[in-house]
């Protein structure tokens, strides 16, 4: 049984400019969740896909492997993270190299701790299932929300079963955070991989951020470096 965690970090992001390399505390961004998979013990192999001989080689720094670079099809806005996952998978299986379970982690994700990959990894094997999918809790209850008329009319905002209700007394509600996939390589071909036999691993939302704009690598930031003072 071989596990392989892939970490995807392409070039050249548009909302934040070479987010997946910029420094964090010191270090790439990058870094920590390489760091992260290789600590969790987990992984046979952790592989960073990329478009990037720059990014390749940060990644091999830390202790990636790198050894190939992305397709000029998965290289593009509109290719997805399972596009990026099944070009790696079907390319180690060209070089002979087969893997049972795979982990997806999101370069974005710098807060996910080696024991949230280990503890996903015992529902994974406790409940038989196929996958295994982070969420974590909402910040606000979607029933006490309403949409908007095009002129900001707010006549009928409030006109909600749920408006008057106290926090504690709502169904709590959960977010998918990026943090970590885990399927069978089996599941990939399915149309829809997270469905029959998929389980959730909630984690806590100071754990949760996943940095798309410059204000979530701010609270990122924040947040590690208060981390890091507490821990000495």
């Amino acid at each position: 049984m071989k596990r392989i965690a892939i970490i995807p970090a392409r070039s050249g992001s548009k909302g934040l400019k070479d987010k997946n390399i910029k420094m964090l505390c010191g270090k790439p961004l990058i870094s920590y969740s390489i760091e992260c998979a290789i600590q969790s013990g987990k992984f046979d192999k952790v592989f960073v896909s990329t478009d990037s001989q720059k990014y390749a080689d940060i990644a091999t720094e830390y202790g990636a492997d790198a050894s190939f670079l992305r397709s000029e099809e998965t290289s593009t806005d509109s290719a997805g993270s399972w596009d990026v996952v099944r070009e790696v998978i079907q390319k180690f299986e060209s070089l002979g190299e087969h893997f049972d379970e795979i982990a997806l982690l999101q370069a974005t994700s710098p807060l996910r701790l080696p024991e949230d990959i280990t503890n996903a990894f015992s529902i994974f094997y406790e409940k038989n299932a196929n996958a295994v999918v982070s969420l974590t809790e909402c910040d606000h209850s979607p029933l006490q929300c309403n949409t908007l008329p095009a002129d900001g009319n707010m006549d009928q905002f409030d006109k909600t079963d749920y408006k008057d209700l106290p926090r504690q007394a709502l169904p709590t509600f959960y977010r998918y955070n990026g943090a970590i996939y885990i399927i069978k390589t089996a599941e990939l071909e399915k149309d829809d991989m997270f469905a029959e036999g998929c389980y959730a691993y909630i984690m806590p939302q100071e754990r949760s951020i996943d940095i798309d704009t410059a204000l979530d690598f701010m609270i990122a930031e924040i947040m590690m470096r208060k981390e890091n003072s507490l821990n000495g």
